[in-house]
């Protein structure tokens, strides 16, 4: 079994619920509090498991903003557990998740020296190393219904851009996706084979917007009052 996320990077709008639900549940999930610094100051900061950058790809008229989610990919050949100097990185051998035992870490900062993803962040007050878990502590929880089993962030996202599910199951949501849609793992090129895909934006056909004739600022304004006397 390989748990992980497919992402769609075409109905993903960024508005970092996902970033919010991970840090909510995570508050006092496996690896304790997640520190903040100065929540209320002029530069706060903290410790999280998820984050979003934003793209803007292709030339005005045709331009489109792209958010990236990036969290940890838990990857099969994972580095941050071959650096690892006291084990407390580890991949669990049952479902294939990478997790971080705070009991053996120093917090010396070698694995996220060795993640490329900005997967781990240093909780300063606890001198460990912290990174998502994938909701261990929830996907596993029989006290929960089986659809509430799945991770904070798939389960709160609006736009049901997250699915959560086996990469070992060729009938499962996450593989027929990656499948169907042509999903793509982040930096293949390294090699560490990263469970977690992203589906790529849909693309519109260049074909029918170069047919489509120009509409000017008065056509638009025509358009929308029209639109609006009619309802």
């Amino acid at each position: 079994m390989r748990l992980g996320l497919v992402i769609d990077m075409d109905t993903c709008v960024g508005c970092h619920a996902c970033a919010v639900a991970c840090k909510q549940w995570n508050s006092s999930g496996t690896l304790g509090p997640l520190t903040d610094y100065m929540p209320y100051g002029e530069d706060p900061a903290g410790v999280a498991f998820n984050r979003i950058r934003s793209y803007e790809v292709g030339e005005y008229p045709h331009n489109k903003t792209v958010n990236f989610p990036m969290s940890c990919m838990h990857c099969d050949t994972a580095e941050c557990v071959t650096v690892c100097p006291t084990g407390a990185s580890y991949k669990r051998e049952e479902d294939g998740i990478v997790l971080v035992d705070q009991d053996k870490c120093m917090g010396c900062n070698l694995c996220a020296w060795a993640c490329p993803y900005g997967a781990r962040e240093l909780d300063e007050d606890s001198g460990t190393m912290k990174k998502c878990t994938l909701c261990v502590d929830r996907i596993y929880d029989e006290a929960l219904p089986p659809e509430e089993r799945q991770p904070a962030c798939v389960l709160t996202c609006p736009t049901h851009a997250r699915f959560f599910g086996d990469f070992d199951d060729p009938d499962s949501k996450v593989s027929r996706l990656v499948r169907d849609r042509g999903g793509q793992q982040s930096l293949p090129e390294l090699g560490y084979n990263t469970v977690n895909h992203y589906l790529p934006p849909r693309n519109k056909a260049r074909a029918e917007q170069a047919e489509a004739p120009a509409m000017g600022l008065q056509e638009r304004l025509k358009q929308w009052v029209s639109k609006t006397v009619t309802r």
